[in-house]
């Protein structure tokens, strides 16, 4: 780690600085690292996944990139567990595909996406802490993967199906506990602990320590940053441990006293930190009436 350097967390440089076409580096660095290729970011794009309800836009932020190729890439940081985060992401793909095809365009117009998730949890069930999913076809009698025509090689300018596809990237950061030997983990280290180690040089990380340094903000800036800090542990500590491993007990009748005591705790604490009423009686299993006599 850099002695003497503290750095934004990603998630709220993405909310608040990387949207900045000075600071488009940082994002480019990033997606070179993680796609092998040289990325050039062209433009930012309005993503509507983007919400700022009072329980998303600390739970999550995303990213809409279009690169100098004119591929889609949505970049993604979820901070807490959701079960259908799998789905999550085939939706969130989905709707790019169609929102981005003009009426009556053919199909050889569909734009290539590329999503890209950093979540804060084990998603599924893995050792590795960077997975790679992509769309192959398989012979089921001879294994073989089908291929493109040279026609459509020479028309669509890429070599393989998958390439016409969209592909999803999951960054699960917080299992990561090693030191960082190669560029991608340099950056997957960083995304974990908000640190650099002293001798990264993966490409953006340079960028980081220049414009992303925690003493360059004011002090509004920065007690709004640490707010959310506190904001995003509240909801990862509580909120999803809470519905992951008691609510469904918690709501059958004959709820055990202790878990029900705990889940009033849990709501209080949210409730002092200012969170919505309803949000906070559907993450805990409470009534609203229950909430609201807190």
């Amino acid at each position: 780690m850099e002695t003497g350097n503290r750095y934004i967390r990603f998630d709220w440089a993405m909310k608040r600085l990387l949207r900045n076409k000075a600071n488009f580096a940082v994002l480019e660095g990033l997606l070179t690292v993680l796609l092998g290729e040289r990325i050039t970011i062209q433009k930012l794009l309005e993503s509507e996944s983007n919400q700022e309800d009072e329980y998303d836009k600390y739970n999550r932020v995303d990213m809409l990139a279009e690169d100098s190729k004119g591929q889609l890439i949505l970049i993604e940081i979820q901070n807490n567990n959701e079960y259908a985060y799998f789905q999550r992401m085939l939706f969130g793909t989905s709707k790019l595909v169609t929102e981005y095809i003009n009426r009556g365009e053919g199909y050889d117009k569909v734009r290539k996406v590329y999503s890209v998730n950093i979540v804060y949890f084990s998603l599924g069930h893995g050792k590795d802490i960077v997975y790679h999913g992509k769309t192959e076809f398989h012979g089921i009698h001879t294994g073989e993967v089908l291929e493109l025509t040279p026609f459509q090689r020479q028309t669509f300018k890429v070599d393989t199906v998958s390439q016409l596809y969209p592909e999803y990237y999951i960054l699960r950061v917080n299992d990561f506990n090693q030191v960082a030997k190669s560029p991608l983990e340099e950056w997957i280290y960083y995304l974990n602990t908000g640190n650099i180690p002293e001798s990264a040089t993966a490409p953006g990380l340079n960028e980081v320590r220049e414009r992303l340094k925690l003493d360059r903000m004011t002090k509004e800036e920065l007690d709004a940053y640490y707010r959310h800090l506190d904001n995003v542990v509240i909801l990862r500590d509580n909120i999803f441990t809470e519905r992951a491993e008691g609510r469904a007990e918690g709501r059958m009748e004959g709820r055990a006293e202790g878990e029900l005591q705990k889940a009033k705790e849990i709501a209080s604490n949210l409730k002092k930190a200012g969170l919505n009423i309803e949000i906070i009686a559907q993450s805990t299993g409470l009534s609203i009436l229950e909430v609201e006599k807190l």
